[in-house]
């Protein structure tokens, strides 16, 4: 009997991991499970898909380095913590701009669960009501940031979303770098 108790248990506790507890960070570590040896925690890139009904997004694409691909990229696409597909995505414009440098490790201690927290605290969004993200983890001058995109509730009409912009963090000091905020967009 105790047997069968402790096999229902893990079972409901892994039901219980919904996409909302599912990091960035802990996706780079899924997704290497479905790339070669010589692009395991060699990320380029991580991006979302814009989140529904949720601040949390469900779709996102990890991008890694990888030597043996023609344009230096494997990406592994995952919704709500399931792998979807891998492909060798076309990234012609990161060669030029640097986007497909290898991000160092080093430098990834705000997870995006982390820098979400961070960003919500910026005294500008306190008095709305947000209703999606967007993330990207990319390079910058200083390092890799985070570059959240919001969506909050229009004042006119409060079911319609309005674009009020980004806030960027710093994935190794966990600040906000940037404010490209425009809230005036929810009238």
């Amino acid at each position: 009997m105790k047997k069968y108790l402790s096999v229902i248990l893990l079972a409901v506790s892994v039901m219980a991991v919904r996409a909302e507890d599912l990091t960035a960070f802990t996706l780079i570590k899924e997704g290497d499970k479905y790339v070669g040896e010589q692009s395991k925690d060699k990320v380029v890139q991580i991006r979302s898909e814009k989140s529904v009904a949720s601040l949390v997004p469900e779709v996102w694409y990890v991008v890694y380095y990888d030597p043996t691909a023609t344009l230096k990229a494997m990406e592994v696409k995952f919704g709500a913590g399931k792998m979807l597909a891998v492909k060798r995505p076309l990234r012609l414009l990161e060669p030029v701009t640097g986007a497909d440098r290898q991000m160092d490790a080093d430098k990834l201690k705000t997870d995006s669960d982390q820098a979400l927290a961070i960003a919500k605290k910026e005294p500008m969004l306190d008095n709305l009501q947000l209703k999606a993200t967007q993330f990207w983890l990319q390079h910058s001058e200083t390092g890799p940031v985070w570059k959240i995109r919001f969506w909050a509730a229009k004042l006119s009409n409060p079911n319609h979303m309005a674009d009020i912009g980004d806030l960027y963090v710093a994935a190794d000091t966990g600040q906000i770098v940037r404010n490209d905020l425009h809230i005036h967009s929810i009238d």
